[in-house]
C-alpha cells in the first residue's frame, strides 16, 4: 500500500461515478492531465440516485454502481485529494458535509480483482431524504447527458 499523506489516509485510487468520470464535465476540470490511470470498474453495495445535475451513491445491499478507478500521477495526489474533497463539499468531521469519503472495495472490469479506492457517498442527511423519496438509477451507470441541470457538481 502507497504510504499516508499528511492527514494519515493512504494514497488510494478514486472510484468516480459521476460528474468526474471521463467525458463528464468535472473530468476535464478536475482529472485530466493529473492520472496515472483511469479504467472502468464497479463497486458494490451502494445504490446510485439521481441528484441536481450529479448523481449520489448510497448504501444499498444488493446494489452496484458503475464508475471509473482513477489513480493520481505521482506527486499529484495531495493536492488532487484536497481539491476533490471541496468539490463534493467534504469536511472530515462536519455535520453540514453533503459527501462522506470512505475507502471501499472496487471491481475492475475483469470481474474479478479487486482494488481498495476512495469513494464519496451521501452524508446520512443526505442518504435519509434520497431513501424517503429519491430517483434511483436502475442501472447504476449515470451519464450527464440526461437532459436536467447541468452537471457542475460533485460525483
Amino acid at each position: 500500500m502507497s504510504p499516508p499523506n499528511p492527514r494519515g489516509e493512504a494514497e488510494l485510487p478514486f472510484f468516480v461515478y459521476g460528474t468526474l468520470r471521463p467525458g463528464e464535465h468535472n473530468h476535464d476540470l478536475f482529472l485530466r492531465g493529473r492520472t496515472r490511470s483511469e479504467e472502468p470498474g464497479r463497486m458494490r453495495g451502494l445504490v446510485l440516485y439521481e441528484g441536481p445535475g450529479y448523481p449520489y451513491a448510497v448504501d444499498g445491499p444488493g446494489g452496484t454502481v458503475c464508475g471509473e478507478i482513477v489513480t493520481a500521477k505521482p506527486g499529484a495526489y495531495e493536492e488532487l485529494l484536497a481539491e476533490l474533497d471541496e468539490l463534493e463539499e467534504y469536511v472530515p468531521g462536519d455535520a453540514r458535509s453533503l459527501y462522506e469519503r470512505v475507502a471501499r472495495d472496487a471491481v475492475r472490469a475483469d470481474g474479478v480483482t479487486v482494488v481498495r479506492a476512495w469513494v464519496y457517498v451521501a452524508a446520512p442527511p443526505v442518504t435519509a431524504r434520497l431513501r424517503a423519496g429519491g430517483a434511483p438509477v436502475e442501472d447504476g451507470d449515470w451519464r450527464g447527458d440526461r437532459g436536467d441541470t447541468p452537471a457542475h457538481r460533485p460525483g
